[in-house]
């Protein structure tokens, strides 16, 4: 009787020690928020993934989305300290250089800026070079003093007299077929689609040799320096969320992401997403290679070059603090891609 009772007792206690075991782990998880740039999107579904199932768990992370949109400022957040981790970019991490803030692009989810210029089809717009015939491109004032820079630098026949503000409504493009208005690959077309039952001419500035990373993760370059451990857990469970989004099961991510931002639809996040494929919005560049987020020196300088030609920055900046190359470009996730 003593050896059953001891026998059934073996089971029992490596029962509870692997509870205890479980439990100490969930209660090890790291605190981590991560605060993006817009409201929630199918742009964001990497991140969003991870969430839903469980990868930043698998990787000892207990991840807060903070979400972006017109009133938040969690640029300002990661300064101060309030978030860990923010979906920054490229020139406000340079113009941060400058500046003597202290943070720094860890990984580059997005290989192509997605910033297009949306044209009317059949008015002779069959190439990107071709819109500098139209006497008319609505864009905002950030994008006028940026990629319109690069524009008239690269390619002949681009002019300031073009230039009309956008004000984020494609009823003045709708309306003069002789014009063409910024966007942005996964959203304005759409819209334009829906509103006006025509597909558009769509340019992506990228495809072009406009060369800035997006959505990039952007930390304190103090993190780096005494957690990166946790920096690179963050980094990868991102990562393999990405591609668990775009090759996997996405559907309570999008569930996520619609409780976040109740205006979304099926049929906008469907769309994105298919656009980011065809276009290689990930997957191009070194991450075809190396996987998703794969920051390299070499391309975060042609931007840097870039944006000195458009005045965007100092020439003398040390623009290698703006970014850490060592947490990506290491194939993590790929074999998650089906």
């Amino acid at each position: 009787m003593r050896n059953l009772l001891k026998s059934n007792a073996i089971p029992v206690i490596a029962g509870l020690g692997a509870l205890v075991l479980a439990s100490t782990q969930a209660a090890a998880a790291d605190k981590v928020t991560y605060g993006t740039n817009w409201l929630a999107q199918a742009e964001h579904g990497g991140f969003y993934q991870a969430v839903a199932d469980g990868t930043y768990a698998k990787h000892g992370l207990d991840v807060t989305i903070v979400q972006g949109g017109p009133n938040a400022a969690n640029g300002a957040l990661l300064i101060s300290g309030k978030i860990d981790f923010f979906m920054g970019s490229p020139q406000a991490e340079i113009s941060a250089v400058e500046q003597g803030i202290p943070i720094v692009d860890v990984a580059a989810i997005f290989q192509k800026d997605p910033q297009v210029l949306i044209a009317h089809p059949d008015q002779g717009i069959e190439k990107f070079e071709d819109l500098a015939k139209l006497p008319t491109i609505f864009m905002g004032k950030d994008g006028y003093l940026t990629y319109f820079e690069w524009m008239k630098a690269n390619f002949p026949g681009f002019k300031d007299e073009q230039y009309k503000p956008y004000n984020f409504s494609p009823a003045p493009f709708l309306a003069d077929k002789q014009s063409a208005q910024q966007g942005y690959l996964t959203s304005e077309p759409y819209e334009i689609e829906k509103q006006a039952g025509m597909t558009p001419k769509v340019f992506l500035l990228a495809d072009s040799g406009y060369s800035p990373y997006s959505t990039m993760i952007t930390t304190q370059a103090s993190l780096v320096e005494t957690n990166p451990d946790l920096v690179q857990r963050f980094v990868d469970a991102s990562i393999e969320g990405w591609y668990n989004y775009l090759y996997g099961d996405n559907a309570k991510a999008n569930a996520l992401i619609k409780t976040d931002n109740p205006e979304m639809t099926d049929g906008q996040i469907a769309y994105s997403i298919a656009k980011m494929k065809e276009y290689g919005i990930l997957e191009s560049g070194a991450a075809l290679e190396k996987g998703i987020g794969c920051l390299t020196e070499e391309h975060y300088k042609k931007f840097f070059d870039d944006g000195v030609a458009m005045k965007l920055f100092k020439a003398e900046t040390d623009y290698k603090k703006a970014f850490a190359a060592q947490f990506t470009c290491k194939g993590v996730g790929m074999a998650l891609k089906k």
